[in-house]
């Protein structure tokens, strides 16, 4: 991890790092994160200071005068925490300490834990402290600031967080590899629901998600079960009948070994899942939630799925 993406917030980041790039798409391309939302950050930025901070012409962005002093002070920022957190570094050796993280389900199946094996070989003295919950609970939880890090699926409430990291996560159809409908390579939901299927229960970000397509349907046949537990439904699609709803995360082991099979969704009206690690805004993190979040961040970017 970048050390602006530790110390700058979002706008600023986001900011420094189109004024760098030369384009918006540039930056969306280093930072993994949606032009879109690199955009919005650096217009409300601009309205908040009253000034353009760059002169547009295409798609290359190139700093004004007021820009080139922002992103000058932005860069003089990065190296003073830098030289800091070196010396702080050097001085506690992160020997001890404690990182609280809140997780939904499916990230806790098999990302979460090889990150907090290989995060606790590295730092065997930091506690990791996890609880698992709703994605709406999982913000809540660090907006209190009862948790350090947050790994969570489209909260309704994103006050008082910043989005550290985020993939938006095409959601599929989950089923047998002797399910009438695996040999298919796309699906919508209507098809899915002439089967017996599982849906996840209301109050899950998926539930929103999945509710948004069904809506032009004219008849909505039963679920044959409602769960707010991903694993339990993934393993009664693997045992054969049910279909199931979810993204490819949370079942990585069983997509490898051919006993769940994955069918993207095409319906025109279903988001994608939008997974996101956040944090407290404006909180300068501990040391070891700092080292937890670098060793995720690293560890998400190559995780085969996002």
């Amino acid at each position: 991890m970048r050390i602006d993406e530790a110390i700058l917030s979002t706008a600023f980041r986001y900011f420094a790092a189109v004024a760098t790039a030369g384009s918006v798409r540039a930056a969306s391309r280093e930072l993994n994160i949606a032009a879109s939302a690199i955009n919005r950050q650096v217009l409300m930025l601009e309205q908040a200071l009253g000034l353009r901070l760059f002169e547009r012409t295409g798609r290359a962005m190139v700093p004004t005068e007021a820009g080139q002093l922002l992103l000058a002070a932005c860069r003089e920022t990065l190296q003073g925490y830098e030289d800091v957190l070196a010396a702080v570094d050097a001085l506690r050796g992160l020997k001890r300490g404690k990182v609280r993280l809140a997780s939904v389900e499916t990230v806790s199946v098999n990302l979460l834990p090889q990150l907090i094996a290989a995060f606790a070989a590295r730092y065997g003295g930091i506690e990791v402290v996890l609880t698992i919950t709703g994605s709406d609970q999982v913000a809540r939880l660090v907006e209190r600031r009862e948790a350090d890090l947050g790994f969570t699926f489209n909260p309704q409430s994103l006050e008082g967080l910043e989005i550290a990291w985020s993939d938006k996560l095409p959601i599929g159809a989950v089923m047998a590899p002797d399910h009438p409908l695996a040999g298919r390579k796309q699906l919508t939901v209507a098809d899915c629901l002439a089967h017996p299927y599982a849906l996840p229960a209301r109050g899950l970000s998926l539930r929103a998600a999945l509710e948004q397509a069904m809506r032009p349907l004219k008849q909505r046949p039963r679920p044959a079960l409602e769960s707010n537990s991903p694993r339990v439904m993934a393993a009664l699609a693997a045992s054969g009948g049910l279909i199931a709803f979810q993204p490819r995360i949370g079942i990585e082991p069983q997509l490898a070994s051919g006993s769940l099979k994955f069918v993207a969704l095409a319906d025109p009206g279903l988001p994608a899942d939008e997974l996101m690690l956040v944090r407290p805004a404006g909180r300068p993190a501990s040391l070891a939630a700092e080292a937890f979040f670098r060793h995720a961040f690293e560890g998400m970017r190559t995780w085969p799925v996002l």
